[in-house]
């Protein structure tokens, strides 16, 4: 099936590693342009170097995008640099337990809210296309305890579902992905294996597809979404789980 994605122009945030980085080349394999961005200069330049050589244009930044000024204008410089965006994909997290609410509300939620305003504007004037947000399946589940990352990821899902509504009108689709657990280097799961097995193993026992989800899982649900096959699709929260959310969907 041809995506439709050829030519078209993305910014993916957070996209040094991790489910970032493996969104950036599933978009760069259907021929789109990327700008990816990071904290740390010398992941954005490593990212920048092994993805271009696969042939995609690729530009990258250092972005704290926790900083509203550096954030914005980060956008604004990648999107003249790629000559116009059709798709953005903010997925910059911190995570959070108990004592990150302010970051988390900061860094997931605002930076998320403010990188929309930027791009929205960019996206209409190239004629429409797609945001998709990354919230968690710790958005809509009981985990443990009440944690910032859990409810903040919640409120994403609710500013995605409205920013939907609102520009719909100039040819914007905005939907969300919705992970379980992925297990990448560098994440937390790897962590928490090592430091608290029996966790590990009931979490991995709980889902039903026998695994937990890879960087590339997640990444194949958002190419789809931000893809003229996708064109009819807009204000939905797409779980990809393996099954393990034990909820009914209606």
């Amino acid at each position: 099936m041809d995506l439709g994605l050829n030519g078209k122009r993305a910014i993916v945030t957070g996209s040094s590693r991790g489910i970032g980085r493996a969104i950036a080349e599933h978009l760069l394999a259907e021929g789109a342009a990327v700008a990816i961005c990071a904290r740390r200069q010398d992941e954005v330049d490593e990212a920048v170097a092994t993805l271009s050589a696969t042939g995609g244009r690729v530009i990258g930044r250092a972005v704290d995008v926790g900083d509203e000024a550096a954030n914005t204008a980060w956008i604004e410089d990648a999107a003249a640099e790629l000559g116009g965006l059709d798709i953005f994909v903010p997925n910059v997290s911190v995570g959070g337990g108990p004592e990150k609410w302010r970051e988390v509300f900061e860094v997931d939620v605002m930076a998320t809210v403010r990188g929309c305003e930027a791009a929205v504007p960019h996206i209409a004037a190239a004629g429409g296309g797609a945001i998709v947000l990354i919230s968690t399946t710790a958005a809509f589940e009981v985990w443990r305890a009440p944690q910032a990352y859990g409810v903040m990821k919640a409120g994403m899902i609710n500013y995605a579902k409205n920013l939907s509504d609102t520009v719909a009108k100039d040819n914007v689709r905005v939907n969300t992905v919705a992970p379980g657990p992925v297990y990448f280097a560098g994440g937390a799961w790897p962590n928490i294996e090592t430091q608290h097995p029996d966790f590990f193993r009931e979490v991995s026992r709980s889902i039903p597809l026998g695994r937990m989800g890879a960087p590339a899982d997640v990444a194949r649900a958002v190419t789809f979404l931000v893809s003229d096959a996708a064109a009819y699709i807009t204000g939905v929260t797409l779980t990809v789980d393996g099954g393990r959310t034990r909820g009914v969907d209606f």
